[in-house]
């Protein structure tokens, strides 16, 4: 194997809850060495937190299992005069820090772009935060949830009608998309300070990227259009882009455009005399008659299980997705054959690998995340502390 982009390139994970740990996963998929910085004793508490609950038989939660993989952990009391000492002589020789910490605990821990900047003039210094750098809530602290779902309009309009209960959204749901943001800020200011020497300080926050999320209605909305949660799928304004309950209970959505030929070539796979009514005949009489269309289109798919619906509209080259179990994840043949989901060297489980590849390029073999302080000797080790010293910390609670 032949080197990867990022090998050599140091990472300090100083963050938590989840777009901060993803981003910094993502550099190590391509050869980076992270370090997280993770308080003594219990550790991240985002090893423990989950929801749903931490089921039977799982050490940890498997947010935490996706996130921390291939990292090196030091135990680091940040709080201690000591412990910053530490962070400071292990930044000098960094090449990313990034933190989501909210600003005033940033403060109060001494690890602000102002506080470690000095120490390294190439440090590129990655803020991800809930609601942005500046403003009257930029001290904020938000979740995915609070500030990526509800205050963007995707709660809002994710739902079957605007009498429907606000939809609530999944863990990680808005994290994982904002940590590529985050990734994307990092590598653009490598790639500046390539061409200039320097480091420098990257932003972005669950707003901006919730916002970006729902672009297409946030700017339907700033262009001055009345933007509003779509129909219950049962008064849908296009039967031909709704979902169907097949005869085993299983869904699938279809996604047809309005070409004609398209249209016909669909008409075939149903085998309906039915859908011939004049009713149907073009895409705009579909579109006034979509409720009635919907009705007739549950009735044929709950003719046929949906494996079986699924073999007809794949031979016919009809765009549609099967509406999946969680269960069946492991098991798809699709997803494990691009790569998707890859196995950790240890053979414990699969992992969700990082979405993009580049050709030439080999990920790491994922590595399962560490203890917490599993490597606190090491990487201390790394930055010239004797054992003496790494002994004296120990002893005063600086390191775990």
């Amino acid at each position: 194997m032949g080197e990867r982009v990022f090998d050599g390139l140091k990472v300090i994970d100083c963050a938590s809850f989840i777009a901060g740990p993803a981003a910094a996963t993502v550099m190590s998929d391509f050869g980076a060495e992270v370090v997280k910085i993770e308080p003594p004793g219990t550790g991240d508490p985002y090893r423990r937190r989950a929801t749903p609950p931490i089921g039977p038989g799982l050490a940890s939660n498997p947010g935490f299992v996706l996130d921390g993989r291939n990292k090196k952990s030091l135990a680091l009391d940040l709080r201690a005069p000591a412990g910053q000492a530490v962070l400071r002589r292990l930044v000098a020789d960094a090449d990313v820090f990034i933190t989501n910490y909210p600003p005033p605990v940033r403060r109060r821990l001494g690890i602000t772009y102002d506080d470690l900047a000095p120490f390294n003039e190439r440090l590129i210094y990655a803020s991800f935060s809930g609601y942005g750098e500046t403003g009257p809530e930029a001290d904020k602290p938000g979740f995915d949830a609070t500030a990526w779902w509800a205050r963007t309009g995707l709660m809002h309009l994710v739902r079957a009608g605007e009498e429907a209960t606000p939809a609530r959204s999944l863990p990680g749901m808005g994290d994982h998309p904002s940590a590529m943001a985050t990734y994307g800020a990092i590598v653009t200011a490598l790639y500046q300070r390539e061409r200039t020497g320097k480091g420098g300080y990257v932003a972005s926050s669950l707003l901006a990227n919730g916002l970006w999320a729902n672009g297409c209605s946030v700017q339907a909305a700033l262009c001055g259009e009345k933007v509003v949660p779509q129909p219950p799928r049962e008064r849908g304004i296009n039967a031909l882009r709704v979902h169907y309950r097949c005869h085993d209970g299983r869904w699938l959505l279809l996604s047809i455009a309005a070409d004609e030929w398209r249209w016909e070539k669909f008409k075939s796979c149903l085998e309906a005399r039915v859908l011939d009514d004049p009713r149907f005949a073009t895409a705009a009489s579909r579109e006034a008659h979509a409720r009635e269309l919907i009705v007739i289109l549950d009735g044929i798919f709950a003719t046929k299980d949906q494996a079986e619906w699924r073999a007809i509209l794949d031979d016919a080259g009809i765009i549609f997705g099967i509406v999946a179990d969680m269960d069946e994840i492991a098991e798809d043949a699709q997803i494990l054959a691009s790569g998707a989901v890859v196995p950790f060297t240890d053979g414990s489980s699969l992992t969700v690998n990082s979405p993009f590849w580049i050709a030439g390029q080999e990920k790491v073999d994922p590595r399962p995340a560490p203890h917490v302080g599993e490597h606190s000797d090491e990487v201390l080790r790394y930055a010239d502390y004797s054992d003496a010293e790494i002994q004296a910390l120990r002893a005063e609670g600086v390191i775990g």
